[in-house]
């Protein structure tokens, strides 16, 4: 399923960037393919087709992800995409 994510977080950019790469191991098994774009310092678009939704759920509501996102003020909104 294609899907897009907005974030909007207090740490910067890099520091979200680098925390999505270091984590990308993981979660990568759920994605096939995956794009991030900077929208500015505190928020980014990021465009995946996800393959497992279910684990991708699962691993980012694990306390330490969900610990991760309040001590940095992460916030995602997700919206499936269809092409047209």
């Amino acid at each position: 399923m294609n899907t897009c994510i907005i974030s909007t977080y207090d740490c910067t950019y890099d520091e979200f960037r680098t925390k999505v790469e270091a984590e990308s191991s993981i979660w990568g098994q759920y994605v096939d393919e995956w794009t991030i774009a900077k929208v500015d310092e505190h928020k980014s678009i990021m465009v995946m087709n996800v393959v497992d939704f279910e684990g991708l759920q699962a691993f980012m509501s694990t306390d330490e992800m969900v610990a991760w996102d309040k001590e940095n003020g992460c916030f995602d909104t997700l919206y499936s995409m269809d092409a047209m």
